[in-house]
């Protein structure tokens, strides 16, 4: 393996677990939210949380480039407040994969928490126990299936993110080059080598990944079942 080989496998999976890290941080509260809130337009929330999932990623890649644009107002603030640039950059493209991937983080999370006995919440508010302390103390304990199938699915879609990754960053060895583009770009050379090594080891990662979704969730249904 040459340093460009390890330096891409190490952009692709530092975005992989940047955006898993993001993701788990902010997708609890929003979870817990779209889960038992009764605001009339959740419907339209939830929806919006969904649409990465049937939007065609070079929809969202575009107007993530349209909104890094210094022609308009965020990237023209981001430029003049913070000298920053987003687009083609791997911050630019860490923000994309967080939108793209919110639904693989979001709606194990919410079905999880809603599979949960409305008593369960009520006996510990009975108890004295704060919202904050129920959440973190009663439910996620209760829901630990639904979080490593949260963050398993996040990673494994990560890692293997093209379009978003392509249309927002480009393809920049050392700053937005991930193994998904670098299979491409190695297919297109006819060096079936490096792309089948690519390949091989992103299968295998989302093999192991999904194989211990599986494995748990097996494993939760047994206890169920005693």
């Amino acid at each position: 393996m040459d340093a460009a080989f390890v330096q891409t496998l190490w952009i692709t999976f530092k975005l992989a677990f940047s955006t898993t890290v993001i993701l788990i941080l902010i997708g609890l509260p929003i979870s817990y939210w779209l889960a038992y809130s009764r605001f009339k337009l959740k419907p339209l929330v939830e929806a919006l949380v969904s649409m990465p999932m049937v939007l065609p990623p070079s929809v969202i890649g575009y107007y993530m480039l349209v909104l890094y644009s210094p022609r308009n107002f965020f990237g023209k603030w981001l430029a003049e407040t913070f000298d920053l640039r987003l687009a083609f950059t791997f911050e630019g493209v860490l923000i994309a994969s967080v939108l793209f991937s919110l639904p693989f983080m979001i709606q194990p999370l919410q079905t999880g928490l809603r599979s949960l006995p409305e008593s369960l919440r009520e006996a510990s508010y009975t108890l004295g126990k704060s919202k904050t302390t129920t959440f973190f103390k009663v439910l996620l304990p209760n829901i630990k299936p639904s979080i490593i199938t949260a963050i398993a699915l996040t990673f494994a879609h990560s890692i293997g993110e093209f379009g978003i990754v392509l249309m927002v960053g480009g393809n920049m060895p050392g700053e937005t080059r991930v193994a998904s583009i670098a299979i491409y770009d190695e297919v297109q050379s006819l060096n079936f080598v490096a792309a089948n090594q690519y390949a091989f080891i992103l299968f295998a990662v989302s093999l192991v990944l999904l194989t211990t979704i599986y494995s748990v969730n097996k494993k939760y249904e047994g206890w169920k079942i005693m």
